[in-house]
């Protein structure tokens, strides 16, 4: 049966420390797994609803971008992926009876869990100017609302169109439609904060910002590097592909400041041997410091270069541009300095070259340990350089991984979903729908809050997501969104962005993946794109959580209408109607996506093409993929300071909290904790339970200060801590971020310690 939310948040004054695991999933995920699923939803409504996760009739985990296989087990889900699902189909309900008893003064005061727990949004919700409480808005009333405030703007570019990476294929679309119809570039989204530096560094070196692998070609490697990335908690289903990597032969190396045990050892909870004794995958782990990764490839990329035979010359010289400036940097790169940037031993550097050298097809994957520091975009060109120094990208088993953290961020890219499009993008638009898209650059994440800040901005209408939770600088943030008019969340369920608003607020339910989605032609299935460029559908099976719930293509057509008004020529009930209609205008607009309804119908979808994949082509501007040479560059800390790096708990995707416990790690009962070494415990006096404050040092000179930490003695690498986000998001300044791709640099925040 299921459970009541809780009505007060927990205490978290005392989380519980033991050691932590080395070893992931197995029995107790399973049984985490049904415990929440049960709490949710009840038994009946749980396998109802997990037996059509991933299926290729059922729908898309609403968590990572993972893609499937073509043969699916029975349970194709990871734990946390059981949990996003359970927390969308909850039989928990928020009312307007909820909303009148909780003002929003009570609403600010509340964690992240405890808003979350509530339960599923059932009525479009509007604060008015000078209220103090949500209270129940008819859907007619709230779209007049949206259109008095755009249309009372200065200018179209003082709106702000956010999309979060939930969103499907065809809501972003219309999405993008509407703002561009509007006047406006200014679609900010949430890749702005993660994979954003992936995407520059890749389609300046290979000419396409997304990677070239599928599941097949892990399954084929010789080598798989995984840098920066924690999959047990953050990817989990990946950890099947390295288990099926490692049988065949294949060895892998972790490159992270933090040992992370999926990444020692997998227990395959579909196999009974599996659970039982698990699969040890890391062959080499290198513990480097935070944000030593360019200095260590690049050292490598020397090695290869020196070594006799080890460059593919052939791909070189055919399908490359640059060498020789990369191998004039290259031999710049000095041993000592490289130890120091990272924290690693010539050892274990020169161990991970031999793995290297013997490799004939290897893939580097990453995530946010690379992309989220001043440097990132360099460092991941550093990467893609080692792999073309040896011809692995448009060979079977090899190539570049960026593991997208939300399931179909890269979609809705895709789909047009960026602040910078490319005018051949804009051009087609125009020319299907017989509009003039603007053509100067809009606002992304970071530029929004600056605008906000500064009142260049004034609406912010947000396509699902928690803006406030997921951005840098939470005191500037909150301050810059409550300087607005008005604030629009698309949302499922509550989290902190709806207690900080503008003058105006509305809160627009809409269904979930989870959910049927049936409209004026009959029932509807929307797509997405996975990581690895899968487009498939997607079919939720349960009945709305309310009656009065709107789909996103519904909502952003009816937006749409009640905006740009007889106008618009755009077809908008149309697309409301028959999201068919929405799948035929992305096949004239979008390429790869031509025939997209018949091959959308197919169970397995259609791969998108990839041409330094597909061909070996680079559509770069040499027309071949680009050798790079930036300087190396890696944090330098003061005396008695930390480089302290945001990342997740288990009991946590992206920034929904499903629980207090980081069971990997060895934490229960709390998320105000602080990682350190103990070596490094032991120089700045802080000892194994003493509470202290974060303090983050920038050269604004503006204190940022994230109080009560406790602090957790543990294996990080020297000179380096780790904590939770959202609630260190208040230290990340919003001015800190990667050079080229913008992106906040919250895994390289100077910190001292203050105790409480």
């Amino acid at each position: 049966m299921a459970t009541k939310p809780p009505t007060g948040d927990p205490v978290q004054d005392a989380p519980q420390v033991t050691p932590p695991k080395h070893a992931a999933a197995g029995l107790p995920a399973i049984g985490h797994t049904l415990r929440i699923a049960q709490e949710q939803m009840g038994l009946a409504r749980t396998a109802r609803t997990l037996l059509k996760v991933n299926q290729k009739d059922g729908f898309d985990c609403p968590g990572c971008a993972w893609p499937e296989g073509d043969k699916r087990h029975t349970a194709e889900f990871c734990e946390n992926g059981a949990k996003a699902v359970a927390e969308e189909a909850t039989l928990r309900r928020v009312t307007p009876e909820f909303f009148a008893a909780h003002p929003l003064a009570d609403l600010a005061t509340r964690s992240g869990y405890w808003l979350g727990q509530q339960g599923r949004i059932t009525q479009p919700m509007y604060l008015p100017e000078g209220g103090d409480r949500y209270e129940a808005i008819s859907w007619e009333r709230a779209f007049s609302v949206i259109a008095e405030e755009l249309t009372a703007l200065g200018s179209p570019d003082e709106a702000l169109f956010y999309t979060s990476g939930r969103t499907s294929n065809e809501a972003a679309f219309l999405f993008q439609l509407f703002a561009r119809e509007f006047g406006t570039n200014n679609l900010p989204d949430c890749s702005n904060m993660c994979h954003e530096s992936s995407g520059s560094a890749l389609t300046e070196t290979i000419g396409i910002g997304k990677g070239s692998v599928s599941l097949e070609d892990l399954h084929q490697a010789d080598l798989i590097i995984v840098a920066g990335q924690n999959p047990g908690t953050n990817h989990p289903r990946m950890l099947s592909a390295l288990e099926k990597a490692k049988t065949a032969g294949a060895k892998i190396i972790s490159v992270n400041p933090l040992p992370e045990a999926g990444m020692e050892r997998f227990k395959n909870p579909q196999t009974p041997l599996g659970m039982l004794r698990g699969t040890a995958l890391n062959d080499l782990f290198l513990q480097i410091r935070i944000g030593g990764d360019q200095a260590l490839f690049r050292l490598l990329n020397k090695l290869v270069i020196e070594t006799e035979g080890a460059t593919d010359e052939a791909f070189i010289r055919e399908h490359t541009h640059g060498y020789e400036d990369l191998a004039a940097a290259a031999k710049e790169a000095d041993w000592d300095e490289t130890l120091t940037a990272t924290g690693l031993t010539r050892p274990e550097i020169e161990r991970a070259l031999a793995m290297i050298l013997t490799s004939k097809r290897t893939i580097v994957c990453w995530a946010m340990g690379l992309t989220q520091h001043k440097h990132a975009v360099a460092t991941i060109r550093e990467v893609v350089n080692l792999l073309l120094l040896r011809g692995n990208i448009g060979r079977p088993g090899a190539g570049v991984c960026p593991v997208r953290g939300h399931s179909n961020v890269q979609g809705d890219r895709t789909m047009g979903i960026f602040e910078r499009p490319a005018p051949a993008f804009l051009d087609a638009l125009d020319k299907e729908f017989g509009i003039t898209s603007p053509r100067g650059h809009g606002y992304d994440v970071v530029r929004s809050i600056q605008a906000m800040r500064d009142g260049r901005a004034k609406v912010l209408f947000a396509m699902g997501g928690n803006f406030v939770g997921a951005t840098p600088d939470t005191e500037v943030t909150e301050a810059a969104i409550r300087r607005t008019a008005l604030t629009v969340h698309v949302s499922t369920k509550l989290n902190r962005s709806h207690a900080v608003t503008g003058r105006r607020a509305l809160i627009l339910p809409t269904l979930g993946r989870t959910d049927k989605d049936v409209q004026a032609s009959g029932r509807q299935f929307v797509t997405v794109e996975d990581s690895m460029g899968m487009v498939h559908a997607s079919r939720g099976n349960l009945a709305p959580a309310s009656p009065h719930l709107l789909s996103e293509p519904a909502i952003v057509a009816r937006t749409a209408r009640a905006v740009l008004g007889p106008a618009s020529a755009t077809p908008w009930e149309d697309f409301e109607r028959d999201y068919g209609a929405v799948r035929d205008r992305i096949a004239r607009v979008v390429p790869g996506f031509e025939d997209f309804n018949a091959r959308a119908a197919r169970p397995e979808g259609f791969r998108l093409p990839h041409a330094p994949r597909d061909e070996r082509r680079f559509p770069t501007r040499t027309g071949k993929a680009n050798f790079t040479a930036a300087p190396v560059e890696y944090p330098q800390v003061p005396p008695g300071r930390l480089l302290l790096q945001t990342l997740r708990s288990h009991d946590q995707y992206n920034t929904t909290i499903y629980g207090l416990d980081d069971r990997y790690r060895g934490i229960t009962g709390g998320r105000r904790i602080v990682m350190v070494n103990p070596a490094d415990a032991a120089e700045l006096g802080l000892a194994d339970g003493s509470y202290t404050d974060l303090v983050s040092e920038w050269r604004d000179g503006v204190e940022r200060r994230a109080p009560g930490f406790r602090v957790v003695h543990y294996p990080t690498a020297r000179g380096c801590a780790a904590a939770y986000y959202p609630e260190t998001n208040v230290l990340v300044p919003l001015d800190s971020t990667a050079d080229t791709s913008n992106t906040p640099a919250s895994k390289s925040v100077v910190v001292r310690f203050e105790l409480a």
